[in-house]
């Protein structure tokens, strides 16, 4: 399996309102860098059939690179969405991360392989370690949370997953057009990390992609609404596929994404480019940028009218 790193551009048209791309990791507050050890597709478009064959890692991937990711055993983990690749797809977007209408939960996979940067993801076994669906008390979805983080995913890595190499799959359901079979829009990515620690645990619960959902399961084809109101009628809401890894008693807490929006100081910081220019993958070009135009690293192309990028 051969992976690039050269970046294709997006055409305007490929581009869709609302939706949303999975392009980076952090470990423990550590911006990893944009699509440094992530799999990523050339279009923001959703899945929506859950036999897809891309329901493990996505289709279309544009995006590849060979960096395998350090993540120790009871980190926190980010992973960042979005609405285009390098983020907004204009200046003041508002649709980035993604469409704040696009209600639903978040969930984090594994599944052991002898070589992360190079394994395919068909066959795979994974076993859940973090979700995040809807709060009841005051109606937010881990949508909402992963919006007022600035794009960013929040969970821990628990504390008992063994060392080794993973394909960490990062999922997305949007269910506001759900109500019907087909309706919900599936968002996922991977990326390539080794875990390090002393654990023991390579999952339970092991399910595959596709396979590990039915089309017509009721957290899938569902009417979140109550009349306007995005609140699942006020009852709880039971994420897709297995319960999340739980470690032994007695160690960490089992692994999950926050059920409060994160703070600010929680969101790593953008790598900031020097003065003289936009880093690699920075935005360097588009109607209304007041940013630098320059590239330290690679050439400025243009993505669309509103979005200029700095690309290899």
């Amino acid at each position: 399996m051969k992976f690039s790193s050269v970046l294709a551009p997006l055409a305007f048209g490929s581009v869709a309102y609302g939706h949303c791309i999975f392009q980076k990791v952090s470990v423990n507050g550590v911006d990893q860098g944009q699509l440094k050890g992530v799999r990523a597709p050339g279009n923001n478009n959703p899945i929506q059939n859950v036999n897809d064959g891309g329901m493990a890692c996505n289709n279309n991937l544009q995006y590849t690179d060979s960096t395998v990711i350090s993540v120790p055993a009871g980190a926190r983990v980010g992973a960042w969405w979005g609405h285009v690749i390098g983020g907004a797809q204009m200046p003041n977007d508002p649709d980035h991360p993604i469409a704040s209408s696009h209600k639903g939960p978040v969930s984090v996979y594994l599944a052991k392989v002898d070589n992360a940067a190079s394994a395919s993801p068909s066959g795979l076994r994974w076993f859940k370690v973090a979700e995040d669906g809807l709060t009841n008390s005051n109606g937010q979805w881990g949508v909402d949370r992963m919006i007022q983080s600035g794009g960013w995913q929040y969970f821990d890595m628990p504390s008992c997953v063994a060392p080794g190499q993973y394909l960490m799959r990062i999922e997305l359901l949007a269910l506001h057009s759900a109500y019907s079979q087909g309706g919900a829009q599936f968002y996922v990515g991977c990326a390539q990390i080794n875990v390090q620690g002393s654990g023991s645990s390579t999952g339970n619960d092991l399910v595959s992609f596709p396979g590990a959902y039915s089309s017509n399961d009721p957290s899938i084809v569902i009417n979140i609404y109550q009349g306007t109101v995005p609140n699942n009628q006020g009852r709880p809401y039971k994420v897709p596929g297995p319960a999340p890894l739980q470690c032994p008693a007695g160690g960490n807490p089992p692994a999950q994404t926050t059920t409060t929006a994160p703070t600010q100081t929680q969101a790593p910081s953008q790598p900031s480019a020097p003065a003289n220019g936009a880093a690699l993958y920075g935005q360097c070009g588009g109607s209304g940028w007041t940013g630098p135009t320059a590239c330290v690293e690679g050439t400025c192309k243009a993505i669309n009218d509103w979005y200029s990028q700095c690309t290899p």
